[in-house]
């Protein structure tokens, strides 16, 4: 079973703020998620050949080479851009 600060590590990863009772529902379904994953892991495919080609997938094809855009043309619509690097400038998101 999950506990509260397990459910608490993840949803901050997730960025989510939860009340206590979205805790303890959380910690019961994602401990039942977890379990079911388990369960399938279990199933023994030893036996199982593996498919030539996977139904609904979409069929791997060759690169066409074709033109792109002009790099500096880009950049230089860039609201924010380092032209010297070659890059655009965009918010940080990540421990900001």
């Amino acid at each position: 079973m999950l506990s509260p600060a397990d459910v608490d590590r993840i949803a901050a990863l997730a960025r989510l703020e939860l009340t206590d009772d979205e805790r303890a529902r959380f910690a019961t379904q994602l401990t039942a998620i977890l379990a079911y994953a388990d369960q399938v892991q279990q199933v023994d495919t030893s036996g199982v050949a593996a498919p030539a080609a996977v139904p609904g997938a979409a069929l791997s094809r060759g690169d066409d080479l074709r033109p792109s855009l002009d790099r500096d043309e880009v950049l230089s619509a860039a609201p924010a851009a380092d032209r010297a690097a070659g890059l655009f400038k965009v918010p940080r998101v990540l421990g900001s």
